[in-house]
């Protein structure tokens, strides 16, 4: 019999409800696997009994081929945000809708703990076999590296991602070789976090939060930052005074430069 069904108009058959749970669970799924797999590296490196055998470039190679695998796998379906920062990013870009925001932060959030979780179950974690970030550091100079590597990362995602000029397809390798460099740049440093969420759940699991703002202050204006700036330096076929129009920061540029 043609036409709709009771389970077609049904609230939880509703085509768009569909799309948004289907969308929310992959991130949930990807935020889990990716903080799994990347934790469980730090894990294996410095844990009494296999320390050492992955070693930092392994960890950073964990961290960047499991963003790659993801990438590729849900980015279709979700966009593979799997952090909070560069969701809000995108949605202050209009890249992504802010109604979707709350929704995505839940599951990564919650994906990240499920994943901490796990960890904490399967192995024993003491205090060097911790796979949270905190700073090794001064704290100053872990939130200066949580800034620049966001910046970096969430730069790269709006190159790949959002300009029509970019390979496409190339976007899943790109942001992994990028958060390589960050794990081998900040990793000894700040522990390379780049995402409230990756650090916010082994701080709950383990309740360890030393230095915890910097992993949400550093990644969330870091990568907010790298979208502004890419997006500053985006192509347009507009006239520049078309552009003025819209941005104060262009307008006072133009009046003082271009009289």
């Amino acid at each position: 019999m043609e036409g709709s069904t009771e389970s077609d108009t049904g609230f939880c058959g509703s085509p768009t409800i569909v799309q948004v749970f289907q969308k929310v669970f992959a991130e949930l799924i990807g935020t889990y696997f990716l903080v799994f797999a990347g934790c469980c590296s730090v894990v294996l490196n410095n844990s009494e009994k296999t320390k050492g055998v992955i070693t930092l470039p392994g960890v950073a190679l964990v961290w960047g081929f499991t963003v790659t695998i993801l990438a590729y796998s849900l980015g279709h379906v979700s966009g593979a945000h799997l952090n909070p920062a560069v969701t809000l990013s995108l949605a202050i870009y209009r890249r992504f809708p802010f109604k979707m925001v709350p929704l995505y932060f839940i599951a990564q959030i919650l994906g990240s703990f499920l994943a901490s979780g796990s960890l904490y179950f399967l192995f024993e974690i003491d205090d060097n076999s911790y796979f949270g970030t905190r700073p090794a550091g001064s704290q100053v100079q872990s939130l200066v590296f949580e800034l620049l590597t966001t910046f970096l990362l969430m730069f790269v995602v709006c190159a790949v991602s959002t300009d029509k000029r970019a390979i496409g397809k190339l976007g899943g390798i790109a942001v992994g070789m990028a958060v390589i460099v960050d794990v081998f740049i900040a990793g000894p440093v700040s522990g390379a976090s780049m995402n409230p969420a990756r650090s916010l759940g082994p701080a709950l699991v383990m309740n360890v939060y030393t230095g915890f703002w910097i992993y949400i202050a550093g990644p969330f204006v870091g990568a907010i930052l790298g979208a502004t700036f890419y997006n500053f330096i985006r192509h347009t076929n507009k006239p520049l005074r078309d552009i003025a129009s819209n941005s104060k920061i262009l307008k006072v540029a133009s009046m003082s430069s271009f009289p």
